[in-house]
């Protein structure tokens, strides 16, 4: 019953595999008891235990909450949801961490191969991690340096910049991902997943041509077990975190940084020198330009970018 209201909803499969995670969580701590049987106090226990005990951040345990929420509103269908939005945590305002050039390019330089080429590309371009691994061939335009990023965070599509440092590579990388595709294509497999129902609009071939496969294919292939075809899917986004994880360390930089730290030192760059938080905001696709704003704060300027009157 979750499965199919969030597949009727359009919802993420990884939104789908969080409620239901929490949801098993939530039916587990009170007992395996149904959920119909309980109500906002039961709620309030659990989210209150997940704080307390467990000392989860206010994100995790707003996550937690929405799961519960889309349950009783959209698969029970109770009232209760309602009763539940003031249990909210306050979520703190924190600076996203950012590293410098130097420290961004002597990661980039501890990396090697196809995790070298995606952290590239993050940071050349302000794509999330998984938006880098699930890139197919067709969205990228070496020739108008663009990159299309399909249904990117909140399902929304935007355009961002191809940087022309990466072309070699990527060119050469992609000569490899063409060879591997049509060995695939010999040997009776070369399938892909295509999105919604493209599969019966544009027939089985498209799953097998070339445009649609991943940019990024994983090392082994698999058996679909509906189908029967062989696929590959796109390679797993824990291959690069654990090398970006690594080179952090190699570098020896000291801050936490992750993937996601160089889409937040592209954005912060790019404002430093001079570009218009407008433009980063639609390279970054956020819905509200005061969530780019945040960069300011961590170049230490406000909006007019003042300076201290001891360094006038």
């Amino acid at each position: 019953m979750l499965h199919d209201r969030i597949t009727a909803k359009h919802y993420s499969a990884r939104t789908e595999q969080a409620y239901a995670q929490w949801v098993r969580r939530y039916v587990r701590f009170h007992g395996r008891r149904h959920p119909r049987e309980l109500g906002e106090v039961q709620v309030r226990d659990f989210l209150t235990h997940l704080a307390r005990d467990e000392q989860v951040s206010a994100s995790t345990q707003n996550q937690a909450l929405a799961a519960l929420l889309f349950l009783y509103r959209e698969v029970l269908a109770l009232p209760i949801s309602g009763m539940m939005q003031h249990l909210h945590a306050k979520r703190p305002e924190r600076l996203p961490v950012v590293m410098t050039r130097d420290e961004t390019q002597r990661v980039l330089q501890a990396m090697r191969g196809t995790t070298r080429l995606m952290a590239s590309l993050m940071y050349g371009s302000g794509m999330r991690l998984m938006e880098c691994c699930t890139l197919r061939v067709k969205d990228v335009d070496l020739t108008r340096g663009e990159i299309v990023i399909r249904s990117g965070k909140g399902q929304k599509d935007r355009v961002t910049m191809l940087p022309q440092r990466v072309l070699p590579a990527l060119r050469v990388h992609l000569d490899r991902a063409a060879a591997q595709h049509a060995k695939d294509v010999v040997a009776g497999g070369g399938y892909v997943a295509l999105p919604d129902a493209l599969r019966r609009k544009l027939g089985d071939r498209a799953s097998k041509s070339w445009p649609w496969q991943w940019i990024f294919p994983a090392t082994r292939s698999y058996r679909d077990a509906a189908t029967g075809e062989r696929r590959r899917h796109h390679l797993h986004e824990s291959v690069v975190q654990r090398d970006v994880t690594n080179a952090v360390r190699e570098a020896q930089i000291g801050k936490r940084a992750t993937c996601h730290t160089f889409r937040h030192s592209f954005a912060t760059h790019l404002l430093a020198s001079g570009s218009d938080i407008r433009t980063i905001q639609e390279l970054l696709g956020h819905k509200d330009v005061r969530t780019t704003m945040i960069y300011t704060h961590v170049l230490n300027r406000g909006g007019l970018g003042v300076r201290s009157p001891l360094d006038s």
